[in-house]
């Protein structure tokens, strides 16, 4: 069974392995505080090897980096904690959902919670995904109002 490409051209296994590489490459940031580029740089030849969207883990590493105290500013109202109190792991995952949230409209906000919600279960703690499904749950509700009472509609 041959799969019909999507007409506006986006792999979703390839974006998803972006995004599980991006949350590496953030997770790495936040820990050793080098630069987005030098972690972009460091991650881009393993990247090349999995075969993912090169150009959208790119978006997410600097559009993070870029807007990490905008980001932080608008997850805080959803979370119990200081962000820098939230595991590194769901921290970098937030934070590159958070980004898709607002800077991304063209990524459906289901996508970006499923996404992230998967790459939680994958490297987080035990139960970090629901800490993490909780929080942007209640954020897409309020960023992406529209979107979101539209599918409950439905």
């Amino acid at each position: 069974m041959n799969k019909q490409p999507r007409r506006d051209g986006i792999d979703p296994v390839l974006r998803s392995r972006a995004r599980r590489r991006a949350l590496q490459a953030v997770y790495a940031w936040q820990l050793s505080g080098a630069s987005a580029r030098e972690v972009i740089a460091q991650f881009a030849h393993e990247q090349a090897r999995e075969i993912a969207d090169l150009e959208y883990f790119e978006d997410l590493v600097r559009g993070v980096d870029a807007n990490q105290d905008a980001l932080d500013e608008a997850l805080q109202p959803y979370l119990d904690r200081d962000i820098d109190q939230v595991d590194p792991i769901e921290r970098a995952v937030l934070r590159i959902a958070a980004y898709e949230l607002r800077m991304r409209p063209d990524v459906p906000y289901r996508v970006v919670i499923n996404e992230a919600i998967e790459t939680s279960k994958k490297f987080g703690a035990e139960h970090g995904h629901t800490y993490v499904n909780g929080v942007l749950d209640r954020a897409a509700a309020d960023w992406r109002a529209v979107e979101v009472q539209a599918a409950r509609r439905r």
